[in-house]
């Protein structure tokens, strides 16, 4: 299938306006939208590559420039100390609110377009893990995937926080059960930025809450997924986006969704 990677449009947001990248497939029909949420460096060439495997698989991609209130429309962070500081300072610096409401933009977006059946799901890489975290909190969302999020858990030796302030409540929602598709997070064991005590602290409160989730844990540094750079490991890479697309086709298709209406009613015997 392929698929088209050349539209973008500036949504309308609180802080302004928003390039949002379009990856969707060329052929008629309508299909499932996503949202990807990037890494701290904006629409880099894996980020695009990731769009275009997702469209490819029969989804209406939507990538938005995350920090579009600090950066010019279309710029994107180069891979190399200058930008790691640039994007962080960018991370800590944006209000909570504010990446809040540029999800809520996009999924009215998505649910307008006319090549998207309005089901939607998101997946985001980093920081983009914990976006994709609190775009969960939307009950439009039916199904995301969290690659090696960053900054949701808050253990005394790493301090984390996600926006202005540092001080976000990604957990305390999650333990409250604010969650209600179903979610996928993937980690690599080898990531020094959750460690163990972290991943520990996340689990512990999605089982708590009794969210549906899915957890998995692989031998794969940070930034495993991204293919470019010495952390790249395809094989890796291949086995969570397969398992990543399996949960997108049977939470945002038609089956799923009526599989979904069915179980809400059934009674145990």
């Amino acid at each position: 299938m392929t698929v088209i990677d050349s539209e973008f449009t500036d949504l309308t947001t609180p802080s302004g306006p928003m390039r949002t990248h379009i990856v969707r497939p060329s052929a008629g029909g309508c299909y499932p939208g996503i949202i990807l949420f990037s890494e701290i460096f904006h629409v880099t060439g894996p980020i695009r590559r990731t769009a275009a495997f997702l469209a490819s698989q029969g989804f209406v991609v939507a990538v938005p420039e995350i920090f579009h209130e600090f950066e010019p429309l279309g710029k994107v962070l180069a891979y190399d100390e200058e930008g790691t500081e640039r994007g962080n300072w960018c991370k800590v610096n944006k209000p909570l609110a504010a990446y809040d409401a540029d999800t809520r933009a996009v999924i009215a977006f998505l649910q307008s377009h006319p090549a998207c059946t309005g089901h939607l799901g998101s997946l985001g890489i980093c920081i983009g893990g914990h976006l994709n975290f609190r775009a969960c909190f939307n009950p439009e969302i039916l199904a995301g995937v969290s690659f090696y999020a960053t900054d949701i858990h808050k253990i005394e030796a790493h301090p984390r926080g996600l926006g202005l302030g540092m001080a976000d409540d990604s957990l305390e929602r999650a333990r409250h059960k604010a969650i209600t598709g179903e979610l996928l997070m993937i980690w690599g064991r080898q990531d020094p930025h959750v460690p163990f005590a972290g991943r520990d602290q996340i689990h512990h409160v999605l089982e708590e809450s009794g969210t549906n989730y899915q957890w998995l844990e692989v031998n794969g540094a940070h930034a495993f997924l991204r293919d470019e750079g010495p952390r790249y490991n395809p094989v890796l890479a291949q086995q969570c986006m397969t398992i990543a697309v399996e949960l997108f086709h049977r939470k945002l298709g038609e089956g799923g969704k009526v599989a979904a209406a069915v179980g809400s009613g059934e009674t145990r015997h």
